[in-house]
This record gives structure tokens, C-alpha cells and sequence, in this order.
């Protein structure tokens, strides 16, 4: 065993103490017949235990502390005195606490405004106190809506709101030519349109509203305010139908219009066919224009296309469903929803210089041929300025 200190059977694990018994264990009993015989020590004297109080006897009745002996027993502690009565051994208590019982509440405050600076920043009372101004007026419907649904409100605290961060952060927008749009005044933005999904007219509309501070009045297809819960969307936002009673009547009362001439036709085009504009109605956008004299901004978009590659289609299913199509895309659906997340790419906007209407003379708008020519010139404005683009652009996703 080497250095090992070893430790006699019986002594609970600790050299020179007995089992507190007078007797000897069994153990030690049967090692004896088969150990030579050794001479017997005699017992010590076991010193009287001090006295103590009830309470503390009472708690200490079942512990028996037995007498040392040996080289290494040490010595005998000292009889208390006669005026001084032994300390009482110490009672534990347990007590119940709830689970925020020992966090102060100005620590939870504390907390509670560092997570609403990182979340919100430095202005989030400020924020805080906007948002519970916006919720106190709808449901007390202190809010105004126009003759169309537009709501203001919500248009730039939800809708824009919402769109804003894909724009920045997702399709990182880089907009140019914001100068041409008017700050006041009628003007109609006409936009190629791509996608699968429209999400250029939100970008747009979002690109609009932060480089000039004016909210777009969307035209709309049928389909679209059709549709339950879109449609009432599309309605608190501005849109209206695209008709040319309401652009002409919109663009007569000072809003600033934007329209999509290519319709479903944009966004459902193959992807083979990409930056490649359809065929633009039958101008009655132009028309509208003309009657009310208001400028037409060409707008130009590079990167909607790349977003959902639309490699196929399903007629018959979106006959059934009565929607243009049912579009198939390299994720969609083969991925599930998770097919349904658009692809980064890098966006480009472009708003071409004003196409002035205002000097045509006032039975203009009834020559087709004038209204032919005018949306023509529109037209290949937005594709000659769409292939500038492609070329400047260095890559489809940056």
C-alpha cells in the first residue's frame, strides 16, 4: 500500500474514533479469533456533557459525539462557567419567495428601457408615445379618409412601414432622378411593371415618399380590389381603378398618379422575356394626362425581375382560380413557402425627365393618333433607359 494511511475497520472513516458503541462490531469481533491477541487498554473516562437548554437538547437528542482516545485525540474542552449558559444551536428556516420577490422594481424598469433603446432607439418614448396617439384615434375614429378610402395614416405607418426594410435592407433601392417628380401638383408617374408578385409598386411608392415626401395614388385592375383583404388594403393606400374617369379626376385634383401600363402582362411575362416591355394599352393614360395639362414621369426599374424567375406556368389551374396565372419559379413550388422568399437583388430606380402635355390644344386628348404617339414616346423612354441601366449595373445581386 505504500504511504497510505491505513484506516481500522469500524471507525466510520476517520483514524482514532470508535463507533460510539461500548462493544465491538462484528467485523471487528470476527478479525479477532484470526489476530494475535493484544493487551487491552483500559476505558478512558468519558468527561460529562455540559448542560443545555431544552430546545437545543431536543434537536441534538439523536447525536452521540464518542470519546477519543489515542496520541491524536485532542484535548477535553473546558466546563462552561457557571454564569454562562452554552449558545443554543442555530435553527434553519426555509422560506417560500416568489420568482421576482428579490429583483427590485427599478431594476426591472431599467431593463425594460435598455431593451426598448436597442429595439427602438434613442426616441422610443417619443415612438411609444405616437403609436398609442395612432391606436387612442382608431378606435375613437378621430382619422380622415378621402372620397377614394385613401387613409393616410395608415398608408405611411403600416404599409410603408412595412415595406421600407425590404427595400433598404433586402433589395438595397438605389434611386436616381427623384429631381423630376413635382413637389406639388398633378403628375402622373407611368412604371414598367415586373415581378410575378407586384412588389415594384410598393418599392415605388416607398421610393416616392422618402426621396419627396408625397404619397402615390396607385391604378389599379379590377382583380386587385376583388380580392378580401387586398383589396381594402389597396383602397386605405390610394389606389383606385384604373380608368380614365378617376386618373383624369385625381390628376385634375393636384395628386400625383402612377400607373403600370403593362398590367398582369408585365408581371407574368417569362423570365426569357425580362426587361422586354408588352404592349402598353390603349393609352388611356395619356389621354388623362393631356385633359388635365399635368407632366408624365417615366419611371424605370432594374431588379423586379429577378426576384421570382418565372420559368412556367398553370393555365388551367389559374382558369379555375380565375387569376391570370399560377406561377412557377425555381423555388416555387418545390420549396413550399419557403419558396415564396424573394431573391436579393440589387434595385435600380430611374425617373426620366417630365413629358410635358400642357402646350397641346384642348381637343387633343380625342386624336388617337396624338394619344398613339405620346404613349409610344413614353414607352421607349422606359426600355432605353431600362437597357442604361442593365449596363451599369455590375452584377444581379449587387
Amino acid at each position: 500500500m505504500g504511504d497510505a494511511e491505513v484506516i481500522p475497520l469500524g471507525t466510520r472513516g476517520k483514524p482514532g474514533r470508535g463507533t460510539g458503541s461500548g462493544k465491538p462490531s462484528s467485523a471487528a469481533r470476527s478479525l479477532a479469533g484470526s489476530a494475535p491477541a493484544r493487551k487491552k487498554a483500559a476505558p478512558r473516562p468519558t468527561p460529562p456533557a455540559p448542560t443545555e437548554p431544552d430546545e437545543a437538547r431536543d434537536e441534538v437528542a439523536d447525536v452521540h459525539i464518542p470519546a477519543q482516545s489515542g496520541p491524536e485525540a485532542p484535548p477535553a474542552p473546558e466546563p462552561a462557567a457557571a454564569d454562562q449558559a452554552p449558545a443554543a444551536h442555530p435553527r434553519l428556516e426555509v422560506r417560500d419567495r416568489e420568482p421576482t420577490g428579490g429583483i427590485p422594481v427599478s431594476d426591472w424598469l431599467q431593463a425594460l428601457t435598455g431593451a426598448a433603446v436597442e429595439v427602438f432607439g434613442d426616441r422610443w418614448e417619443q415612438r411609444l408615445a405616437e403609436f398609442l396617439a395612432f391606436l387612442r384615434r382608431r378606435v375613437t375614429g378621430e382619422y380622415e379618409v378621402d372620397e377614394y378610402g385613401f387613409d393616410a395614416e395608415v398608408t405611411e405607418r403600416f404599409l410603408l412601414a412595412t415595406v421600407r426594410p425590404l427595400a433598404q435592407k433586402w433589395f438595397r433601392v438605389e434611386v436616381r432622378g427623384a429631381e423630376n417628380i413635382p413637389t406639388d401638383g398633378g403628375a402622373l408617374v407611368v412604371s414598367n411593371h415586373s415581378g410575378t408578385i407586384p412588389l415594384d409598386g410598393l418599392v415605388t411608392m416607398v421610393a416616392i415618399h422618402d426621396s419627396t415626401g408625397r404619397n402615390v395614388r396607385p391604378l389599379g385592375a379590377d382583380l386587385v380590389f376583388r380580392m378580401p383583404i387586398f383589396g381594402e388594403l389597396a383602397r386605405k393606400a390610394g389606389a383606385t381603378l384604373a380608368c380614365s374617369e378617376d386618373a383624369q379626376r385625381m390628376l385634375g385634383g393636384g395628386e400625383l398618379v402612377g400607373v403600370w401600363p403593362e398590367g398582369f402582362k408585365g408581371i407574368g411575362k417569362p423570365y426569357s422575356d425580362r426587361y422586354k416591355l408588352q404592349r402598353f394599352g390603349r393609352g388611356g393614360f395619356v389621354s388623362a394626362a393631356i385633359r388635365t395639362g399635368v407632366p408624365i414621369i417615366p419611371c424605370s426599374v432594374v431588379g423586379a425581375e429577378e426576384i421570382y424567375p418565372l420559368v412556367g406556368n398553370l393555365p388551367s389551374l389559374a382558369r379555375l382560380l380565375g387569376v391570370p396565372y399560377i406561377p412557377i419559379t425555381p423555388f416555387f413550388p418545390l420549396l413550399g413557402p419557403l419558396g415564396m422568399v424573394p431573391l436579393p437583388s440589387k434595385w435600380l430606380i430611374e425617373f426620366g425627365e417630365p413629358i410635358r402635355t400642357d402646350a397641346y390644344d384642348e381637343g387633343a386628348a380625342d386624336d388617337p393618333m396624338l394619344v398613339f404617339n405620346v404613349t409610344d414616346q413614353v414607352r421607349e423612354t422606359i426600355q432605353q433607359t431600362l437597357y442604361t441601366l442593365l449596363m451599369q449595373r455590375r452584377s444581379v445581386f449587387y
